[in-house]
């Protein structure tokens, strides 16, 4: 039988979901990468060159880059030097097939967090990355709990009443979005910006199709929360017994 567990010990670190900009030239190493992320949870944008990775960092908050130093327009080192220049403040994690240590000094130096070289295991990527989001200040909180509900933000798992929930990669990214932000209304254009890449259409119902599957699940498994709709506004996650 599935115990109780305690309430209100969370660690409140984001308001979205966890987006991840992957600057990578190469189609299928980018494709592969991307597919990995979002097996874990991440909304991930992908480009491909340095002008685009411009473009996006000027007009979207990243958790994380994950940069290809070899970009098809120019050295991916530039992109570390503006990061001095006050951009992008997300923790930079660079790839790279160069293999000298004047390389990687150079890179940590520029401004990169991590360095990995390639090729590299795609398990050693993704904890790089957990590892560096983890840092004081950066965007993923390891232990989310409210109520019984308890989320594990590394591995994606939802523990409800003390027992284990299944979810889909997009309802777990809508549950954190919400449990990141208790109390608080979350607009439907939140949810459509921080669960969605520049690459996925969004279907007019899509949000109201997640959160009503999401609401079901929860009620299902004994939630103590509940999420409210407020027509035109948005949804706000609330304690079901307050």
């Amino acid at each position: 039988m599935c115990l109780v567990t305690g309430r209100h010990i969370w660690s409140l670190v984001s308001e979205a979901a966890v987006r991840i900009l992957l600057v990578e030239d190469s189609r299928r190493l980018g494709a592969a990468i991307g597919d990995a992320l979002r097996s874990h949870g991440y909304v991930v944008d992908i480009v491909r060159t340095g002008e685009e990775a411009d473009a996006a960092l000027a007009t979207t908050d990243y958790d994380a880059v994950i940069l290809d130093l070899g970009l098809p327009d120019r050295d991916g080192m530039t992109l570390l030097y503006k990061r001095g220049a006050g951009r992008p403040t997300a923790p930079i994690l660079v790839l790279t097939a160069r293999d000298s240590t004047e390389a990687l000094i150079d890179a940590l130096d520029g401004g990169a967090d991590d360095y990995l070289r390639k090729p590299f295991e795609m398990d050693e990527l993704l904890a790089r990355l957990r590892a560096l989001m983890r840092r004081p200040g950066q965007a993923l909180g390891v232990h989310l709990v409210e109520r019984n509900v308890e989320f594990d933000t590394v591995h994606r798992r939802v523990r409800i009443a003390g027992c284990d929930i299944e979810m889909a990669r997009k309802e777990l990214a809508a549950l954190e979005l919400l449990l990141r932000r208790t109390g608080s209304v979350v607009s439907k254009a939140h949810f459509e910006s921080s669960l969605y890449g520049f690459d996925e259409e969004v279907g007019t119902n899509a949000i109201e199709v997640l959160i009503h599957r999401l609401r079901k699940k929860l009620a299902a498994a004994g939630a103590e929360l509940e999420i409210h709709t407020l027509r035109g506004i948005g949804y706000v996650l609330t304690d079901l017994r307050a």
